[in-house]
């Protein structure tokens, strides 16, 4: 079905060839040089400032930015205590997260207001709540052949449409509000090659989650631009290529692109912009550093179970062996997790050897498409999902979608078999709507299952779980009246009406205000929104004080810092900060804060006695300014979110350091750099408690990444090498000033 190859391979006439053959046609320097072959070499070096070279830096200047309501007010605040005076390239602040969230009173709208009064003043797009999610918009209207596009959302990715979009901590989009660069070593490319064509009752989310489950355990692709080729593209038309596209990013790669064709023009045209299409594929030889095979006639409805989109198994599988599978995946989480955490029941929704889930939930940038609408109407045309305890809530991803939807009638087909339509919304893909009853099952066709992103809460005894499906098993299964059902197995019309744009909603609610700033204007704020705390730059000497050590295979951001409820307080940091690890350490900001106090007495000057025991037994003496910060300790950090608040909030309370035997993304680690954090590598196991004396940090950073450290652990030490990685010039100068901001501010008054 998928065939992974992590070697290189050379592409030559749609096939992979090894050197040997290339050699028959290939000069030795145009081997050498067939990287640039690559669609993605050609979109990269175009948009470089310094030229783009395999294996060096790149330094990246994006053609557009988005941000939803979660993360613009951050990003703004940090630009504009940085020196922000315009946003010199277009800016999108959509409201798509926080627009149902009914915390904390008028917290939410008093940021959409705060959102508009920043697009008028600096001259940025607003799109305003319920009118679109980020991803449909910036498909809509913004996605187009050979550009790139930065956003502070992890499923920024718009490749079906030959653009290479990237998803960050808000701190990179900073960057670019302030005309600085985006800057990342040239990635590595695997070719994606799409074979067949797909069976009857498999969709997008089905081709998807093969993908994601035969690549994501080995770290095939990670930080890797995925290049979809092959003769199969052109069997799938692009709202089933933006379906896969947009899950791309729980392979943990950096972006996507696919080859560009008829389908593509058409559906650009059908946009209103046509002059945003162009052909891309690869040149006559292009090198790749890893290829993915897919044929398409192999792919089954897929299921993902709790608690990643990478657990993944044939529906068919969980239909017919429901008992042995959800054994297996309650062991796992005991062995995860530990016996301490609420249990996690899936054999209770087996009977009559049936397995009964509590509900299905369509939506956001994943499901919420014209297509995986269309065809779940078309599924349950006539049917009745029932009246018991299963719910089934769709969610278009934006209005043009919406009411295209009304006027084919297929929104009526679905409400009248029991659906409820729900506006733009993407509240189900990270716990802010629809979230399941205790003990509940919900499959959805959004983008990720993670651990308590639906909303439960361990701390209140409260766990629920999420299954990943397609939207047309997903209506299959309400057809069933909520028994799990492939949609393999239901006879439905699988032709659906095309999709016709009508931009009529955008230019009557969308605020324009690109290119036409208004400087006297007044940036509006609620009285949650709250500028960032001061932070230190970096002391001579670090001491390290562990008050969380994680040993989960993966950490993802999720459990860093929850979604759900708390997004509605990203706009006031310190607020915020208090649920930092609540669901998976729920002791760390109690432990967090004690540090910090010994940290302020640090400053004044009283070194703490297990500072002082290190330094009597070692001989140690520490000259210049010492201070003392808290880390967390995790296996591999960073899965999922691109949210900076799993760093931020972080800093906020004290922490210096993350320490980790690697970083799940790249994106992580980036937020960690920016708020002014060392993002450090150690095979060492970290306990509570543990203290790490660096000194010198200062010096060491400036010179090398590499730190000569003493770890007390109950009584004993012992001399450890703690390693910051491969750094940038302004990567390091950013962690010595202690964040972005800082760095920022340093530069201004150095320019004055």
């Amino acid at each position: 079905m998928i065939d992974v190859r992590k070697s290189g391979a050379y592409l030559h006439e749609g096939k992979f060839k090894s050197i040997g053959e290339i050699r028959q046609t290939f000069s030795d320097k145009e081997i050498s040089e067939a990287f640039k072959g690559t669609m993605t070499y050609s979109v990269l070096s175009a948009h470089s400032v310094s030229g783009a070279y395999k294996g060096e830096p790149i330094h990246i200047r994006f053609d557009a930015i988005a941000s939803h309501d979660i993360t613009y007010v951050g990003i703004i605040q940090s630009a504009k205590a940085s020196g922000l005076k315009r946003f010199p390239l277009p800016y999108v602040l959509t409201n798509c997260h926080n627009s149902l969230c009914a915390v904390g009173g008028t917290i939410n709208e008093d940021d959409h207001v705060f959102g508009l009064s920043a697009a008028r003043k600096y001259g940025g797009i607003y799109v305003p709540a319920n009118v679109a999610v980020i991803h449909t918009y910036m498909r809509e209207k913004f996605a187009g052949a050979g550009k790139m596009i930065l956003g502070s959302d992890s499923h920024t990715r718009y490749g079906a449409f030959g653009t290479l979009a990237i998803g960050e901590g808000g701190p990179e989009l900073v960057k670019q509000l302030l005309g600085r660069t985006y800057d990342v070593r040239y990635p590595e490319v695997v070719a994606v090659r799409l074979t067949g064509n797909v069976r009857h009752g498999v969709g997008p989310q089905d081709v998807a989650l093969a993908i994601i489950g035969a690549v994501f355990g080995s770290g095939a692709v990670k930080n890797k631009v995925l290049e979809f080729i092959g003769d199969g593209v052109s069997n799938l038309d692009m709202e089933f290529r933006n379906g896969i596209d947009v899950m791309t990013t729980e392979t943990a790669c950096l972006s996507s692109l696919w080859i560009t064709d008829d389908k593509t023009r058409d559906y650009l045209e059908m946009l209103g912009r046509p002059d945003d299409y162009k052909e891309m594929r690869p040149e006559k030889l292009a090198f790749y550093d890893g290829a993915v095979t897919v044929d398409l006639s192999e792919i089954e409805p897929m299921i993902a179970l709790p608690f990643h989109p990478s657990n993944v198994y044939r529906l068919k599988d969980v239909i017919e062996n429901p008992g042995d599978i959800f054994s297996k995946v309650e062991k796992d989480y005991v062995a995860v997790t530990g016996a301490d955490r609420p249990a996690l029941r899936l054999t209770d929704k087996i009977r009559d050897g049936k397995v009964f889930v509590s509900q299905g939930i369509i939506a956001g940038c994943s499901g919420g498409t014209y297509a995986n609408i269309a065809a779940a109407a078309n599924v349950l045309k006539g049917a009745d999902t029932g009246n018991g305890a299963f719910s089934l809530s769709v969610y278009p991803g934006s209005m043009p979608v919406y009411l295209d939807l009304i006027k084919k009638g297929y929104l009526s087909a679905l409400t009248e078999a029991g659906a409820v339509i729900k506006p733009c919304f993407c509240g189900p893909c990270f716990g802010a709507g629809d979230t399941p009853c205790n003990n509940g099952l919900s499959i959805r066709h959004t983008t990720r299952n993670f651990e308590n992103r639906e909303g439960s809460k361990p701390s209140g005894r409260q766990i629920a779980a999420v299954a990943l499906m397609d939207a047309r098993s997903i209506a299959a299964t309400a057809k069933n009246g909520g028994v799990l059902t492939s949609a393999a197995d239901v006879d439905y019309d699988e032709k659906t009406e095309a999709f016709r744009f009508d931009e009529g909603i955008y230019e009557k609610r969308v605020y324009n205000g690109w290119r036409n700033p208004r400087p006297e204007e007044n940036l509006v704020y609620g009285p949650n929104i709250r500028d960032w705390p001061e932070i230190d730059p970096m002391p001579d000497n670090l001491i390290l004080k562990v008050a969380a050590a994680i040993s989960d295979p993966v950490t993802t951001t999720d459990e860093l810092i929850p979604s759900g409820e708390t997004s509605s307080l990203r706009s006031n940091p310190l607020r915020l900060a208090e649920f930092t690890l609540s669901r998976k350490c729920p002791d760390y900001v109690s432990r967090a804060k004690k540090i910090k106090e010994e940290a302020d007495a640090v400053k004044n000057g009283v070194i703490p006695e297990d500072v002082r025991f290190v330094l009597e037994k070692t001989g140690l003496k520490l000259f210049g300014t010492t201070a003392l910060g808290s880390v967390v300790c995790a296996v591999k950090p960073g899965d999922g979110s691109a949210r900076e608040q799993a760093a931020s909030c972080q800093r906020v309370l004290g922490a210096a350091a993350n320490i980790a035997k690697e970083y799940a993304t790249k994106r992580y680690r980036s937020n960690l750099i920016n708020w002014g954090m060392l993002p450090l590598i150690s095979d060492e196991k970290f306990e509570l408690d543990d203290l790490i004396v660096m000194p010198d940090a200062k010096a060491r950073l400036i010179a090398q990444s590499s730190f000569s450290c003493y770890l007390l652990r109950k009584g004993k030490i012992k001399k450890i090498t703690l390693d910051a990685g491969v750094l940038t010039n302004a990567e390091r100068d950013i962690i010595l000033a202690g964040s972005l901001i800082n760095y920022y501010a340093e530069n201004a008054k150095k320019e004055d």
